[in-house]
Formats: C-alpha cells, structure tokens, sequence
C-alpha cells in the first residue's frame, strides 16, 4: 500500500478490517496524546514509535496484516490502526483526502497472477471450483455517491476500498474464506466490464446440466403438471411427500431456486389444508409456472436461473446488523417471525426466520410473540436492535442464521440512530434514482435467483401529505414524499395475524414525526410503492406487526382510486388462469370456461391481443384434445400474463434484452 492509499482508509474500512472497539482504542490514544511519532522512509514505508515502546512499521504493497509490529498481536491491532489515523492527520492533505474518494477503476484490473501473489494459490484454487460449477453476482461499479466498488456474492459481499490495491479488499466471509471470495469477486468483476452489465453469471455455462439435475427438474415439473391438472383438493399427504423429495432432489442437484419453488409450493398446499389466508391462488399459479420458466431458460443460463453450484450456506466473521421489523405470517399450526437486518458493511438485507408449533387452542397474535424470546432477547427487542455476532452463517437466498455460541458471543442492543448511518445502498433519499438503477436489465421475476428481501430498504421521509384506509381491500394507504421530492405510495395490508398493525401505523402517521420507514420498495401500477416494516419516530422504532391492539380503531378512509385498464384486464386473466389452476384442469366449472372466453374478450378490446389469443388457445385446446394437451396452453398463457404485468407495473413496456421464456 502506497502513503497516498492510507488516506482512503476511512474508519469504517479500519473497523472492517479490525473491529470498532480498536478503532475506538486508537482515536482515544491519539486524542490523549499517546498516539505515535510518525516518520516515513525513503522507500516509502510509514514507521511509528508509540510512547509505550511500540514499533509499529507499514510497508509498500502489503495490508494491515502484514505489517509489522513489535506489540505481538496476531492480526490488526491498535498500533497499526493508530499508525494510520496518526499518518493521515500529519499528513497535510489527511484532513481533506482522509476517506473514501471517487475514481473511475474496477477490481477487474488485477489478472490471476496478481490474485495468485496477494490471494494465495490455495485460496484461488478454491475459487477456481467454484468458477468451475459457475456462479452469479451482482456488481456495483463506483460512483460518486458510492465511490467504493462492490460485488453481491450468492453468500457474501466483497468491498474494495482502497483504489487499485486489492491486498485491502473486505469481505463479510470468514477469515478462512476470503482470499477465495475476493478471487471470486475480481472475475465478477471482470464479466461485468466484458458486458457491460451488472448482474452476470461466471462460468459453468460450458459444462452442460448434470444428469441428476435435469431429472430432478423433470420430475418437479411432472409433479406441477398433475397439480394443474387435478387442482389443490387432491392433493393429499402423499403427494406432499412426493414434493418433498422432490425438493430434495433438486437441493442435492444443486437447482437451489426450483427447489425454493417446490418448497413454497408445498407450503402454499399445506395453507389450503389449514384453511389458512396464506394460501392465494395466485401464488400457487405463480409457483407452477416459475418451474417452467426456470426449466425453459435454464439451458442459457443454468446458474443464474437454476442456482447451480450456489454453497448452501457461508459462515460469516464477526457481523454487526441493524434491524428493520418483523414481518408475523402463520397457520393454524404456526406462527413465523421474519425478522429482517440490513448488514451496513455488505449493503444488503438479510433475513432471519423463526418457526414456533402450536398446540390446542393456541392462537398467539404478533404482539402477544413479541414478548417470544430469540438470541435470549424479546422478539420486539430483536426487531428493534444492533446484533453483533461471531456466530452467523448467510445462505445464497439471503436468509441467515444466528446462534449465541459463547457468552458474549452475540450482543443485542438497543438500534438507536442506526438507521440514519446505513451506506446509500440501503438507506435512500431519492427513491427514483434507485429504482431506475435496479430495475434496468433485470430478467424477469420468474426465472431471477430467489432472493430474500431483495427490495428491502430505509427511505428518508421528507413529507407526510395524506393518508387513508380502503375497508374493502383492508389496506392502508399513505402518500409521501422522499427528501429528492418523488412521491411514494406507502400500502399496507391487514394482517390478521396482527391486528394492531394499521392502528398502530395510522397513529404514528398522524402524529407526523416519521423519519424513515423500512420496507419493499417497488413499482406497482407505475407508482413507487413502499410496502412497510417498520418506522423510525424520534421516541423510537414501531414496528406494526409487533404491535398491541384489536383492530377497532376507526380510520379515515381513503376515496376510490382511478383503475388502470391494462392492469385490470392482465389482473383479471390472471385471476380466471389461477381459479383453472385450483380447480384442476380436468375439473373446471362451466363458469371458469365462461371467464376464460370473457377475459380473452377483454384483453382483445384492451390492445393485449397476444395475451388473448393465448387464452383462446388454451381454452380451444381445452374443448378439442382435452386437459392434458391443454397444459402447456396454460403455462404459455401464465408466462406471458406474468411477465406483461410485471414490466407492465414497472413502467418498462417494450424492454428487450430479457430471457426468453417460450
């Protein structure tokens, strides 16, 4: 590392590095005067001498690791720490340069024979298995307002602060795992530049679907089939045993994403069997066709829309994350709590999930679990805290996994102004921007990697303007407006399962005095839409799920919103194709014969005119050869109404550049 790359070590790449309490340690020896006289070199080493008799010596090309000092630490201590700080305020130009400054580079500069010198060769052979199997990611070049360029791995994410020196890369992997992943993310890194793309897949496409994999696929598929064909009232225990190993079989054949798709099918039928408001035939419409698209595209790319080669899970060095609420889902049989995490050192969501049984006539609300206790804190806490772990492990979906470990292994403590110091990855003051950057060159939702909480962020609220309660769609709806001026649309849905949720967000809504809000933030209808977590208040974070109340508080409603036909009729199609898929193709009511002639009708007079000749053809097809040779009409016609609404709702009509689904 040269002087001038000391400068771009900003305290928090120097708690990255080490911890926080070091960097502390440091800046509390520098202001007492007991930091070191700073000398350099003439072959541009920086040399320190702590008062303590410390010698301390940063070298040319080598990380703060590497460097020596006579204190005997193993690793990063704080006399290599206070060596920094103290060259960067001698320094003249330290106090203006200190920090991460813009420039135009990418990690992809550095060739494998400079990974193999910084890295390791058995680090880069690791990575090389991996590249080798093939791999996705998701990379974000610098940019003035994020000048530090990173790379989303399927379980990790890689940062590279210092500009042009890759011996300071961080990562949020273990120790053991870093040189590999760094490996991993200069070739992302480099497919990146090549195409000038920022989601990209990295090798593996050579090497064609194993066997074992594309019988699994067959096999789930067959299963969605006999789904389609006989509807959810035939599906029994049996066959929720055969879509069980069929999960299996694709885990194990490393298909990751279809595999989530049979789980969350399965779920969706174990809904219907509870009478539980879980179950939406819609979704369970989606999922049967997710299995066909991803089985249609996966010869183009079988990483990104299989999942091939994706680890499981990845172990994770010492994290710390802020929370941002709790989303309450249940059956008669259980209860979820989803509670979500921004990792402000990876610039992503993560997602923690917690299962409870129920038994007898046990009926618990979200407020009555919130008192449930995890990582021997209170669920409300939880929700509401700073973790920092030793003990974490993240999967390729973005959930991750917690245990305590030893005492003080994992602290839990109050988040405070957290969220107000998230990086700008996650914490946004002009929604618009962020949504024209992510939503460009995306595939579409059917075939993309399966990941928790993509959409989850902290937005900045600059005005509350109105809100309002729709009693027959039990939603909430509010406008605001972002600190940039754009308007959001912030809907809230009743959830049963918490029904002091919209009371609670009403309240805090009409006291005026929200900060930010967390949530998924998307587009529906054209409209920027945040779809809420959690709101920061300056009394403190309220998290609607988690909240104390019956529902019976009276709200304003809101008046009827103008319809938009497009939607509307790609809406109504899709619901009369989700009403045949629960039926059972073998077993639809004159009725659903009637919708589906009725919606081809009206996606004909709205200008759909591809979308309604897929329904004809479906329902033709229906009448002349019968059931079975109807379900690829069906699937056709799913497909495309899906994939029209989506880009449909984000405002990117006629894009191109999408993988093709039929």
């Amino acid at each position: 590392m040269t002087r001038a790359d000391l400068l771009s070590l900003t305290p928090e790449t120097l708690a990255s590095l080490a911890n926080r309490g070091l960097v502390k340690r440091a800046e509390k020896d520098l202001a007492a005067g007991s930091g070191p006289q700073v000398t350099t070199t003439a072959e541009g080493a920086v040399r320190g001498s702590f008062p303590d008799g410390t010698e301390t010596v940063l070298r040319p090309g080598l990380g703060l690791d590497a460097a020596d000092c006579t204190c005997g630490a193993t690793g990063v201590c704080r006399h290599r720490i206070g060596l920094v700080l103290a060259y960067q305020r001698a320094t003249e130009a330290g106090t203006e340069s200190a920090g991460a400054a813009y420039e135009d580079w990418s990690p992809g500069e550095f060739d494998d024979e400079a990974l193999t010198k910084t890295l390791g060769l058995p680090a880069l052979t690791a990575a090389r298995r991996v590249r080798d199997r093939g791999y996705t990611a998701r990379v974000h070049p610098p940019t003035a307002e994020d000048p530090v360029p990173r790379v989303e791995l399927p379980t990790c994410t890689v940062r590279f602060p210092v500009p042009h020196e890759l011996g300071y890369a961080l990562t949020d992997a273990s120790a053991a795992l870093r040189g590999e992943m760094v490996a991993l993310a200069v070739w992302a890194f480099r497919a990146a530049d090549e195409g000038d793309t920022t989601e990209v897949s990295v090798g593996g496409r050579a090497t064609p679907r194993a066997q074992g994999a594309d019988d699994a696929l067959r096999t789930a598929l067959s299963l969605a089939d006999e789904l389609l064909l006989d509807g959810v009232q035939q599906a029994g225990p049996v066959f929720a045993g055969s879509l069980d190993r069929a999960r299996q079989e694709l885990t194990a054949a490393s298909c990751h994403w279809p595999a989530g798709a049979v789980a969350d099918l399965a779920e969706q039928l174990d809904a219907y069997a509870a009478r539980a408001t879980r179950y939406e035939p819609e979704r369970f419409a989606s999922l049967l066709a997710e299995l066909h698209a991803r089985h249609r595209a996966a010869d183009r790319d079988p990483v990104g829309v299989l999942g091939t080669g994706e680890a499981p899970q990845t172990p994770l060095r010492r994290v710390r994350l802020v929370a941002l609420g709790c989303r309450i889902t249940g059956t008669t049989r259980d209860r979820t709590a989803e509670t979500y995490f921004a990792h402000a050192d990876a610039g992503i969501a993560l997602v923690l999930r917690k299962r409870w049984d129920l038994t007898g006539e046990q009926a618990p609300t979200g407020h009555e679990l919130s008192t449930r206790r995890l990582l021997g804190s209170p669920l409300h806490a939880l929700a509401t805290a700073n973790v920092v772990s030793e003990h974490t492990a993240r999967a390729a979906d973005r959930t991750v996994s917690i245990s305590r470990g030893r005492i003080a292994a994992t602290s839990v403590t109050p988040v405070g102004s957290a969220w107000t110091e998230l990086p700008a990855s996650l914490l946004l003051h002009d929604t618009a921007a962020h949504l024209r950057r992510t939503l460009a060159d995306r595939p579409p939702r059917l075939i993309r990697p399966r990941v928790e909480a993509d959409a989850l962020r902290v937005v900045a609220i600059g005005t509350i303007e109105s809100f309002g309660y729709d009693p027959a769609a039990q939603l909430l709806e509010a406008a605001l407006r972002d600190p940039a001026g754009n308007d959001i649309l912030l809907r809230a849905e009743y959830n049963p399962l918490s029904p002091g949720g919209l009371d609670a967000l009403a309240k805090a809504l009409s006291e005026d005095r929200i900060t930010h809000i967390s949530g998924l933030l998307t587009r529906t209808h054209g409209r920027t839409t945040l779809d809420p977590m959690a709101l920061l208040t300056p009394t403190g974070v309220v998290v609607p799920d988690l909240s104390p109340g019956t529902g019976d508080t009276p709200l304003t409603t809101t008046p009827a919103h103008r319809t938009d036909p497009i939607a509307t009729a790609l809406r109504s199609a899709l619901t009369t194709l989700a009403d045949a898929a629960h039926q059972g193709l073998r077993h639809l009511t004159t009725s659903t014969r009637t919708r589906l002639t009725d919606a081809a009708a009206h996606l004909h007079r709205t200008g759909l005119h591809t979308a309604a000749h897929l329904l004809r053809d479906l329902d033709q097809t229906l009448t002349g050869q019968g059931a079975t040779s109807a379900v690829p009409f069906w699937v056709n016609a799913q497909l495309n109404l899906v994939t029209s609404l989506e880009l449909h709702e984000e405002g990117q009509e006629g894009s191109t550049g999408h993988t093709d689904l039929g």
